[in-house]
């Protein structure tokens, strides 16, 4: 007899400290491991960092890791931010231009569209929630 995997979802809170992102990083690490989804890690884990610096770097408040299953061997990561502002790359119909090589910042959303299987937004005046599927 099949069984079905109930479905499950984690949601981190992480305060404004420049160490907060390793801290949901590994977080994920070990959420993915107990639910046998280690595979998954190397691009969950690429997301999470890209979604979680962004809202450190560009964002004053408190920021969220979001992890949820979705179908069998599909994962959500997403981080929420309190800032209402969408990054340009999670505009509907932004361009997918790579940035230039010497450019110092500006690849980790370019990245997250490229690793991504599907992303997306969700806001309203209480902020953003930027979210990507593995």
């Amino acid at each position: 007899m099949a069984t079905v995997s109930p479905s499950w979802n984690y949601t981190l809170h992480l305060p404004r400290d420049p160490r907060a992102p390793g801290v949901a990083r590994a977080t994920l690490r070990t959420v993915l491991a107990a639910h046998d989804l280690a595979r998954l890690t190397p691009t969950a884990e690429l997301l999470a960092s890209e979604l979680l610096t962004n809202a450190h770097a560009h964002t004053e408040g408190p920021y969220a890791l979001r992890i949820r299953s979705m179908e069998p061997d599909r994962l959500m990561v997403a981080v929420w931010d309190a800032d209402p502002k969408v990054p340009d790359a999670f505009k509907e119909g932004a361009p997918v231009d790579v940035p230039p090589e010497d450019l110092e910042h500006g690849r980790g959303l370019h990245l997250v569209r490229a690793c991504a299987d599907s992303l997306g937004v969700s806001g309203s005046r209480g902020g953003k929630l930027l979210w990507a599927v593995v």
